[in-house]
């Protein structure tokens, strides 16, 4: 460092050699002092920023994000959006409900699911297309004759006439979302257990007629298009 400093100061053609030599200790020594004062210095604490994004990466549990769902639809839906805020990063279910149906229209129906530890959701057969994508916990898709182990992040199609099974291999509750089509359920369900939704379900958790018509039907009825 000091010599590198030295190159700015400017010597006389008549300076001797003992001057130019005293100059550099000063000159070192002046450096010396400034670093020793400047390392001496506390550090300054790195400032926090309250307003800053929060954790909420799919299934931790630090996130502290809540999905706030509009209350389910019991007549066919408007031409309107339907929105789900941190739907894939919050936890969907506070209840711990097994199911709850959050939205039905003419051609397909969205359902939260909680599935408890060491729980399941039934081995079933559906005559309708099923899509589930999984939001906290891990467990174990059965589908036909796959097996899948699946974990927060994950989606699973079942498709229509399927025989499927979904357990949960893990130590929380295994936490999904499922998109119906058609509709499966009724379109008020809530279900606290499997065994409530098992009860239900023979003809009382019927979908909605009218999201059972075709599309033709409803394309002439101009529901639709």
């Amino acid at each position: 460092m000091s010599s590198l400093s030295l190159r700015s100061v400017v010597f006389g053609p008549s300076t001797s050699p003992h001057c130019r030599r005293l100059v550099a200790a000063s000159f070192s020594g002046t450096i010396s002092a400034s670093v020793s004062q400047l390392s001496s210095r506390p550090r300054q604490a790195r400032p926090s920023y309250p307003n800053s994004v929060p954790d909420v990466r799919l299934g931790s549990s630090s996130s502290k994000a809540k999905m706030v769902s509009p209350p389910p639809n019991s007549e066919p839906p408007l031409h309107k959006m339907g929105y789900f805020p941190n739907m894939t990063m919050a936890l969907p279910s506070e209840s711990g409900e097994f199911r709850r149906v959050l939205w039905t229209g003419r051609y397909s129906q969205v359902v939260i699911m909680t599935v408890p530890m060491g729980g399941d959701i039934g081995d079933e057969v559906h005559t309708v297309d099923q899509i589930l994508t999984f939001t906290s916990g891990t467990g174990l898709a059965q589908v036909g004759s796959d097996e899948q182990a699946v974990k927060a992040g994950d989606m699973v199609i079942v498709p229509a006439g399927t025989r499927h099974q979904f357990l949960n291999k893990g130590p929380t509750p295994l936490i999904l979302y499922t998109v119906y089509s058609p509709a499966e359920h009724k379109a008020t369900a809530v279900h606290k257990t499997m065994e409530e939704g098992d009860r239900e379900e023979e003809g009382i958790d019927e979908p909605p007629p009218w999201s059972q018509r075709s599309k033709k039907e409803n394309e002439d009825e101009r529901w639709v298009g």
